[in-house]
């Protein structure tokens, strides 16, 4: 079956509430293990069911967010999913708490526990109208940036495709590229702004209602934060500002003198190459091909893997005007299929979206037969291993994409991760110190934001760009209105895999078994143990970023900065 066949049905919420009420008394008054068991099992099919619907029109809502259909049933779930979690609460609650628990309790993954756990610490029905709230306010935002039309150079583009601009080899053209890019920004800054503090209110709200001081700890809580606090990431921030920041401010000087330039500026920093960055040198539809290729060669399990995503037609890859902006895997559980979104645009960055999002499809596909359902995922920053170790894992492929390129995609892909290390935590430290501080105005917050840059990327030049001087930047940043507190993960992640480079580097034949395993896992396990089982160090762990670091800065050396 085919993504276009699967069937979608709008949710009725009171129907839905009254089943799951019904369903959990039932299970309070089971009388076996087994009935216990079966009813538990009733549970998982109807969560599977809502969340398949729920997916679906998320989805089709992102491929096409002009269509009115979708955009008011998107909207209908906005208001109307979370007055489902309070019986959603009650009946997790009703599992965990059973008398029947204990005989079951070893099969079960101990992240269930703690799931449930996090979610008593973080919902209360008193919250069901911020929730309601931030959902809109996120779409909100979400609608602002896919309606974005630019004139550029006689054409109209949206903001994923005016950024292949930015990368153009020409110096001019670039500037007025990201001089346009950031001029829509600063046109919508005001709504930016209200939208942004919109949502800073409603979370700090919630969390007083839940009795937390700020948003910090429900923001923790609401992201499965298992066996790591504030603590372990603010000493991790400042690991990398003292190891990793040295080394990504020498990579942006060997790019300036790559490029024979006097000064890097804001519109330099996305080109790497006198000739221009890297771009595939197959068309999209080519590319998809290769991947199915590099996938077989890879392991049969990739190769079955990837074969059924192409079959189903489970990717939407190519930029369209009233697409969502961005790019994210998703599952359908009743299909047990992924779904990889993504905007190509002719640039490096299809690539690296494409193997980042087939190494999400590929860990969600090895472990759908978990149980319960709500386990087939990890925590996200174990989510993120699997898809940036996937961008290092092919990197024997890169050939067939980028021929006589791949040395500089080599280079610009490796020197890039070491360059988003410090943006990455730059992310998470503004956010700590905006919900620390939900009284900010929008300058105040602008101010911060340009404070904390200047701190984690010196470098950073926005002459004849006020906007950005003033602070701006962070308005680009999905993450940021949408998934707070979602950032630093993509910087934990990155670490480890980079540890996966190395051993695929030195051949290590335990390597893609390891992938693999932590693959299959799910979410079974909690980050520090699933690191651990990869036969990786944990990155709070003292010594290792400076280990990752002197063997990227060796490996880097090897490329002749003359030839590339």
């Amino acid at each position: 079956m085919i993504f276009e066949d699967f069937t979608y049905h709008s949710i009725n919420v009171d129907e839905m509430k009254t089943s799951l009420e019904e369903l959990n008394e039932a299970i309070q008054k089971a009388d076996s293990q087994t009935e216990f068991m079966s009813l538990w099992k009733q549970y998982d099919t109807l969560y599977k069911d809502f969340d398949t619907n729920v997916t679906l029109c998320s989805i089709r809502h992102s491929i096409h967010t002009k269509d009115p259909y979708y955009a008011k049933e998107n909207q209908f779930y906005d208001e109307k999913v979370p007055e489902l979690e309070a019986s959603f609460q009650a009946i997790s609650k009703s599992i965990v708490h059973s008398k029947w628990m204990e005989g079951v309790k070893d099969q079960i993954p101990p992240t269930y526990f703690a799931m449930k756990e996090m979610e008593e610490k973080s919902f209360s029905p008193e919250i069901v109208p911020e929730l309601q709230e931030e959902n809109r306010l996120a779409s909100k935002y979400q609608s602002l940036i896919a309606s974005a039309e630019i004139s550029f150079e006689g054409k109209i583009y949206n903001l994923s495709s005016l950024e292949v601009k930015m990368t153009d080899a020409s110096r001019d053209c670039r500037k007025k590229a990201t001089k346009a890019y950031w001029g829509w920004f600063e046109a919508h800054k005001d709504e930016l702004l209200e939208i942004f503090d919109g949502l800073v209110q409603v979370r700090t709200k919630m969390a007083q209602k839940l009795g937390y001081e700020n948003y910090i700890p429900l923001g923790y809580y609401r992201m499965n934060r298992f066996d790591y606090n504030q603590d372990d990431v603010k000493q991790y921030r400042q690991e990398i500002l003292k190891e990793v920041v040295p080394v990504a401010q020498k990579l942006y000087a060997s790019q300036k003198a790559r490029l024979h330039l006097d000064h890097l500026y804001a519109w330099d920093e996305k080109v790497e190459f006198t000739t221009g960055n890297p771009k595939p040198h197959v068309s999209q539809e080519e590319c998809v091909k290769l991947a199915g290729k590099m996938y077989r060669e890879l392991s049969d399990s990739t190769g079955s893997f990837f074969q059924s995503m192409m079959d189903s037609h489970l990717m939407d890859l190519q930029a369209r005007s009233d697409k969502a902006a961005g790019g994210y895997c998703t599952y359908i559980p009743n299909y047990e299929s992924p779904f990889i979104f993504a905007n190509f645009n002719g640039t490096s960055s299809d690539v690296e979206t494409l193997t980042h999002e087939a190494g999400h499809a590929y860990q969600v596909w090895s472990s759908r037969s978990i149980f319960p359902f709500e386990c087939v995922w990890p925590t996200y920053e174990t989510c993120e291993i699997h898809s940036m170790s996937m961008e290092f894992i092919t990197y024997p492929w890169m050939h067939s994409f980028f021929k006589e390129d791949t040395n500089k995609y080599l280079y610009h892909h490796m020197s890039g991760a070491i360059k988003f290390l410090p943006y990455g935590v730059l992310v998470d430290h503004f956010q700590h110190e905006i919900y620390a501080h939900p009284e900010y105005s929008s300058q105040e917050r602008m101010a911060c934001w340009r404070k904390l840059e200047k701190m984690y990327l010196p470098h950073k030049d926005y002459s004849e760009i006020p906007f950005l001087e003033q602070g701006g930047w962070w308005m680009r940043q999905l993450h940021i209105f949408m998934d707070p507190f979602y950032y630093i993960d993509y910087t934990l992640a990155q670490v480890c895999a980079l540890q996966f480079w190395s051993r695929f580097e030195r051949k290590d034949s335990q390597a893609f078994s390891d992938y693999q395993k932590i693959c299959s896992i799910g979410g079974k396990y909690p980050f520090r143990q699933v690191v651990e089982l990869a036969g990786l160090k944990v990155p709070f762990q003292a010594g290792c970023l400076v280990e990752v670091m002197k063997e990227v800065e060796t490996w880097l050396a090897q490329f002749d900065q003359n030839t590339l």
